[in-house]
């Protein structure tokens, strides 16, 4: 047990101390774990939020830094892949002394809610923001009958 104050302060100096020393080998140690980094160890996937209006799902995903080339959708019935590659981007003759933002491929697919007419499908692509729009299939749609 503490007998002093000043036992107390030594051990909070000392912890600090600790504190200070690996926050100069890791300098992310005291950050919170979350998923800052979208091409990282969250297996390469990004962030996606789906959104449905009754007769659509609205999609958007996160995929900054590729061109539309390398970006890739798939549907079938309620299955929606979406998959791509971002390439080195150093300059041709370039020798590269850092890079943080290396070559990643990535594919997230998931299951639906219900079917999608893949002929009607939309997709765009802005401010790395890939936007779908996937209308419902016919025999998904919820229909309301009267009764006579």
């Amino acid at each position: 047990m503490f007998r002093r104050l000043g036992d107390m302060d030594s051990l909070f100096g000392n912890i600090n101390l600790l504190r200070d020393r690996l926050n100069s080998l890791y300098s992310d140690y005291d950050r919170p774990l979350a998923y800052d980094d979208i091409w990282g160890t969250e297996e390469s996937m990004p962030r996606i939020s789906l959104y449905e209006d009754g007769n659509n799902f609205e999609i958007m995903a996160e995929v900054p830094g590729l061109p539309k080339e390398d970006i890739h959708v798939k549907i079938q019935g309620n299955y929606l892949e979406i998959s791509g590659t971002r390439k080195s981007d150093a300059p041709k003759g370039y020798r590269i002394l850092k890079s943080e933002r290396g070559s990643v491929s990535f594919s997230r697919s998931m299951t639906l809610p219900a079917d999608v007419d893949s002929s009607k499908v939309s997709a765009s692509l802005k401010n790395g923001i890939l936007y779908l729009t996937l209308p419902r299939a016919e025999s998904s749609k919820v229909k309301t009958i009267t009764v006579n």
